[in-house]
């Protein structure tokens, strides 16, 4: 057992961020404005850089909302990387651009529905000259389908495109239509098929995605295109590349000298809903079926990263089929013998971001480890690990991580105190920042602190957690606790657009997070001890952290609480309403499961449940009732605020309303916030507005009398 340890922060400056109070909340000597949802929702993101091939340039996109209207627009600027105090320029792409990439001739490829009148994009370029200077877009591909995304080859003589198409076309310009003899809008759906929904789609019957690969010949697509899932019929491969929901260009890597292609699949069918065997593919661009690089595991496999000398092949694994959170170890596989060698075996954290140094001396990676996401060197010879101290301060969340050369590594770093901003490191060392997207925005506001604390959890284990609240801010404060959602996730030190605690904390409260058992970032023993256990250590660790906060901080005031969480946060809400109801004035609950057995059969990814619970819901009931909040409605007391979405196939909406009726039986004080068109997040910029404003609204009724 460990001592409690506390570590606080503030977050000062340019680079630093938020909060204030309001009402009786307390008092703060700040002379800022505190953050509204407004500047949450409206401050402009950053998003992924990419450089020019000779290293000189970085182009990246902010997303701005328009204050008013609310309406968003990605803009693109240039960054020198030499000239250390070059201002940003901002690029002009002659029309709409997403999906940013350079060739290795420093063309800038980017995806443009321009002149298409609705029917999808297409892949254009433009010219960056040495100066920095960005000639006029032409058109790289004419095809009958719109693009969704592509990878251009190293040698710029090739283009991988994809996009959703029938498993039978031969080609990316195949027809696409109802049947003929078809009649109604109706989808029929076979018992052997995949998933019939997923995350917020209806799937459709046959259709994938799929890439194909077309020659570039002087800077156009030529030809039919060859398809890397090769030929239908008995046998083929039938699966979506890149992976669904929320796979993407990290699902296709070109091999180094151009004459193949990497790729992410998991195969469609009747095991599809219940299978986490993603499988790394090699295509060698003949049109023949590809080779399985991966199928002795039937586990995942990802992130295929070639080696620039292409001697390696480098890529995670999990080892345990069915674990969506098990442990992504680096794999490196010589692509001379087949030799596969698990390189971070002995170093317990699960790695998600994976990048060679163009020399292949280094690959960088990053991984969470207590509330940090912080990059690591490795070596592929030996698979010594460092831990890369890039800022000063807590490393917070490292991400786009782009090593330039042997020596200088270009990122993006965000924490709970600031949005990402841009950072170029040299020699290892700690980052100079290249840009000011948001943070002089964002220092103008109330100013928050964070204070990191670990206290003795269920069976003694240790368990961290954060409080954010206005840095200069007196009590009595009001607390909120936060819990995060997976479960296998964490509340670590990361800006979000959605859950923000500095929004929060800047309305008055004490925001207090805990990674209880399960959550990431641990080590995996940690991450396994939720399995068949939803209501028991979690819980445990929620009570026994908001106690050993309130001992830390205080000015907390810990008779005025509520508790909010979403997914398996909000399942917890649910759960705490029946376990421990006298404790908290009030709950907001968002997307939680209401009802285990229900949720069971209309969720889609089954591989989900039947790991947490021991299998199937007919094959262990029993466990499933035991963790099943349904079961504790009578003893439910608290105001509870209900948020769901009808586009979430992930926690059907219905379970948002199920617990909106045992509310109402009940005489308990509820309401009910439903989103036709969100998912199992809110992502629109006036949704959020309006989740935000009904949120704090509900917490001021039950915490500002």
């Amino acid at each position: 057992m460990t001592s409690p340890l506390r570590v606080a922060r503030p977050f000062l400056g340019a680079l630093a961020l938020l909060a204030t109070p309001l009402g009786a909340q307390g008092q703060s000597s700040s002379d800022k404005p505190p953050m509204r949802a407004e500047d949450l929702i409206t401050t402009p993101r950053l998003g992924s850089p990419v450089v020019s091939a000779d290293a000189r340039y970085a182009v990246y996109p902010v997303t701005e909302t328009d204050p008013e209207s609310y309406e968003r627009e990605s803009v693109f600027y240039l960054r020198s990387l030499t000239d250390a105090d070059a201002a940003p320029r901002r690029l002009d792409l002659g029309g709409s651009a997403s999906s940013l990439a350079f060739g290795d001739d420093d063309w800038l490829y980017f995806l443009s529905d321009r002149d298409r009148a609705g029917a999808g994009a297409q892949v254009w370029r433009a010219k960056l000259d040495t100066a920095g200077n960005l000639g006029t877009p032409t058109q790289v591909t004419t095809l009958d389908n719109a693009v969704g995304g592509f990878a251009v080859s190293p040698q710029g003589d090739k283009i991988a495109v994809w996009a959703d198409l029938p498993r039978d076309c031969e080609s990316f310009g195949c027809e696409q239509g109802k049947d003929k003899d078809s009649v109604g809008d109706g989808r029929l759906y076979e018992g052997d098929g995949g998933f019939v929904r997923h995350w917020d789609s209806w799937a459709t019957p046959g259709t994938l995605s799929r890439v194909f690969v077309f020659d570039l010949a002087q800077g156009r697509a030529d030809g039919e295109g060859t398809a890397i899932d090769g030929p239908a019929g008995a046998n083929a491969l039938v699966g979506d590349t890149p992976t669904k929901p929320f796979g993407g260009g990290e699902d296709v890597a070109w091999a180094p000298d151009g004459n193949g292609l990497y790729f992410v699949a998991r195969e469609s069918g009747a095991e599809e809903p219940t299978s986490t065997d993603l499988d790394i593919y090699w295509s060698d661009l003949s049109g023949g079926a590809p080779v399985n690089l991966t199928d002795a595991n039937r586990a995942y496999d990802a992130l295929p990263t070639p080696s620039p000398d292409g001697q390696y092949l480098a890529y995670v694994a999990m080892a345990r089929p069915g674990y969506e959170a098990d442990r992504q170890v680096i794999q490196l596989r010589d692509m001379k013998t087949g030799v596969v060698t698990p390189l971070t075996q002995d170093f317990d954290r699960s790695f998600g971001s994976l990048a060679w140094t163009p020399d292949s001396r280094w690959l960088v990676a990053t991984a969470g480890d207590v509330l940090d996401t912080p990059a690591y060197r490795i070596d592929p010879r030996n698979g010594a690990v460092e831990r890369l101290d890039l800022m000063a301060g807590h490393e917070a969340h490292i991400g786009n991580v782009v090593p330039l050369g042997s020596d200088r590594l270009l990122f993006t770093r965000d924490s709970i105190g600031a949005p990402a901003e841009l950072f170029l490191a040299r020699d290892w060392q700690q980052a100079m920042p290249l840009t000011d997207v948001a943070a002089t925005r964002t220092g103008r506001l109330a100013s928050t602190m964070t204070t990191r604390f670990s206290f003795p959890g269920a069976n003694g284990d240790t368990v961290w957690g954060q409080i954010t609240r206005l840095e200069n801010q007196t009590g009595p404060i009001p607390a909120i606790l936060y819990v995060h959602g997976g479960p296998q996730g964490s509340f670590n030190d990361s800006w979000s657009s959605r859950w923000n605690p500095r929004v929060l904390a800047s309305q008055g409260y004490a925001v207090i997070s805990i990674d209880f058992h399960g959550s990431t970032g641990y080590g995996q023993t940690f991450t396994d001890s939720i399995n068949r256990d939803w209501g028991g250590k979690p819980l445990e660790d929620l009570k026994l952290g908001l106690a050993a906060a309130l001992r830390e901080d205080r000015q907390i005031d810990g008779s005025r609480a509520c508790a909010m969480g979403a997914s398996y946060g909000g399942y917890m809400m649910n759960w705490i309403a029946g376990q421990w109801p006298d404790r908290f004035r009030c709950l907001v609950q968002h997307d939680g499961i209401f009802d285990l057995r229900s949720f069971y059969y209309s969720t889609e990814e089954l591989w989900f449940p039947r790991w947490d619970f021991g299998g199937s819901y007919a094959q262990n009931s029993a466990l499933y009732e035991r963790w099943n909040p349904v079961n504790h409605v009578e003893e439910w007391q608290t105001p509870m605020l209900v948020v769901t979405g009808m586009k979430d196939f992930r926690v059907p909406y219905t379970q948002g309303i199920a617990s909106f009726t045992a509310l109402q039986e009940r005489d308990i004080p509820a309401q009910l916030l439903v989103f036709e068109d969100e998912n199992h997040w809110v992502l629109g910029a006036e949704n959020s507005l309006q989740w935000h404003q009904t949120v704090f609204a509900w917490l001021d009724r039950w915490l500002k009398q």
